[in-house]
């Protein structure tokens, strides 16, 4: 499985979350305490959005997330109002750079933890599904960009909960059809630059975890010397696989099967 960060709000450097915090995105690739992998170290990549851009910027690579000394870099850096951040740890599909998180099409980042079972029996009728005209653009092999094209061919552009839940609908009636017990488990995040919508569902109902930070005037009162807390507006929200540090009351988990949108 793997590990993720969405963020959205007051323009940040991205190695505020990425690299600053006590238990980082990085310091979760290599120990991550909620995920079905300690380590996750089969590629990474963040994705960002800047003002007067149409679409998102994307930084993908197969090494290991800490000690790649460009997304170090670039974390240090960059400072986006709108980002995503995504650590790999492959459930079987090749360690390869058209794999790793987000992908992007047009404006849209669409990165997601957990998997499809038996995902090469189920591929083919999957795939089958994909719009004509957007199949031509899949890159990889894995169960996560078929399910970000299965979104987009079921209407991501106009109603993004609907088209996932179609999809979602489509992976588990197509697993029954071949026997498998439970087809599917997803945290997904999907931006198109202005909103960002985030989903935990899994066909057995026990999703791989997911927390949102809660608000940030709440936490200002609760914390009023974290400076973080002071620079940020109260808009400000970071949605993650795992807490990235032990601040209480900064973090509620997500329900299983819901989404929200920020």
């Amino acid at each position: 499985m793997c590990r993720w960060i969405a963020y959205s709000g007051t323009p940040i450097f991205l190695s505020r979350v990425l690299f600053d915090t006590r238990h980082s995105l990085i310091d979760q690739s290599l120990h991550s305490r909620l995920g079905v992998e300690t380590t996750n170290g089969d590629g990474f990549g963040i994705g960002w959005y800047v003002p007067d851009v149409d679409t998102p910027a994307v930084l993908r690579d197969t090494g290991p997330a800490w000690n790649d000394r460009n997304l170090h870099d670039v974390a240090h850096h960059v400072r986006s109002g709108m980002f995503f951040a995504h650590i790999r740890a492959t459930t079987g599909t090749a360690v390869q750079q058209t794999n790793c998180h987000p992908f992007r099409r047009d404006r849209w980042l669409w990165m997601h933890n957990g998997a499809i079972s038996e995902y090469g029996r189920l591929r083919r009728d999957l795939a089958l599904a994909v719009d004509p005209a957007l199949f031509a653009e899949i890159e990889g092999s894995t169960d996560s960009e078929l399910m970000f094209y299965l979104a987009l061919t079921f209407g991501l552009d106009e109603d993004p909960p609907a088209a996932v839940a179609r999809m979602a609908g489509l992976v588990e009636e197509t697993g029954h059809r071949h026997g498998v017990r439970h087809p599917l488990q997803m945290t997904v995040a999907v931006a198109d630059g202005e909103r960002l919508w985030v989903f935990r569902y899994s066909s057995e109902r026990a999703s791989r975890s997911l927390f949102v930070s809660a608000e940030v005037d709440a936490l200002r009162a609760l914390h009023p010397d974290v400076d973080f807390l002071r620079q940020v507006s109260e808009d400000t929200r970071l949605v993650v696989s795992e807490p990235l540090g032990d601040l209480p009351g900064a973090w509620k988990e997500v329900p299983e099967n819901s989404f929200g949108v920020i």
